[in-house]
């Protein structure tokens, strides 16, 4: 049984994913992974091969041992994994609570990693996986500190572990993005609606998915970012110090 594995597929980049999958490649079955049972059910409609929800929060290990035990009982061939589950908080690190940086931590980081060690064993030659990253992976960005320095932690590893694999010719991708109109914002505003309020670029979801799902498909790399002004800033922070690059962050967000 050939299948594709989401998480994060309730709302936001993991759905568009979804809604734009069947363009690219078919699937005997959806596997869609998020905490919101209702938001997964919807998806059934929505596209032409059969979609499997599974309600699950991946910051909890019996979460990850419930997927590992689904892998173990379908032997599924997993031609598609996106790990696209993720969330910020804003603002300083004293305004954030110490178990909203950890849960990011857990997110962002271990859920990833698990998810994806979980499922290599049962991806074939041809395979892909996409992160849901962040343009804030290539710079230090104060208050968004926590969150950024997760994002560069998945980009480090997904371009590493592309390279690790492709003697078994599975492709790994990063999908790093500027601002898009999602629901990362309700989160982000819970702890500060002041540290973060200047953006330079807002992004639909669609069209930053629709040129992840390119990249994916159509090309050999290992980074998608999607936008010209958004390409701009990542060349340009790769060669600016980043002391200077933190000095601009904070003068657009008005801090001294």
């Amino acid at each position: 049984m050939k299948i594709a594995v989401v998480t994060g597929a309730s709302s936001g980049m993991g759905r568009e994913l979804v809604l734009q999958l069947p363009a690219w490649e078919q699937f005997d079955e959806l596997w869609v992974i998020a905490r919101r049972a209702e938001r997964l059910e919807e998806l059934k409609e929505l596209v032409p091969f059969p979609v499997r929800p599974i309600s699950l929060d991946l910051t909890l290990p019996e979460s990850l041992q419930h997927y590992a035990d689904l892998l173990d009982a379908a032997k599924p061939d997993v031609a598609l994994l996106a790990n696209i589950s993720g969330f910020g908080k804003f603002g300083r690190y004293d305004e954030i609570p110490l178990s909203d940086s950890l849960k990011m931590i857990d997110l962002n980081c271990k859920a990833m990693v698990a998810m994806t060690e979980l499922t290599l064993p049962y991806m074939k030659r041809g395979a892909h996986i996409m992160q849901l990253d962040s343009l804030s992976a290539f710079q230090p960005v104060p208050y968004l500190n926590v969150y950024a320095s997760t994002k560069a932690f998945v980009l480090s590893y997904s371009r590493a572990l592309n390279r690790e694999l492709k003697p078994r010719g599975i492709r790994v991708m990063s999908v790093n993005p500027g601002w898009v109109k999602t629901e990362f914002f309700d989160h982000a505003y819970e702890t500060s609606d002041t540290a973060v309020t200047y953006y330079n670029h807002m992004y639909e979801p669609g069209d930053v998915m629709a040129t992840a799902l390119k990249d994916l498909y159509k090309s050999k790399k290992d980074v998608s970012i999607h936008g010209l002004p958004v390409r701009n800033q990542v060349r340009m922070v790769k060669l600016l110090p980043h002391k200077l690059v933190m000095n601009i962050w904070m003068k657009q967000q008005k801090h001294t």
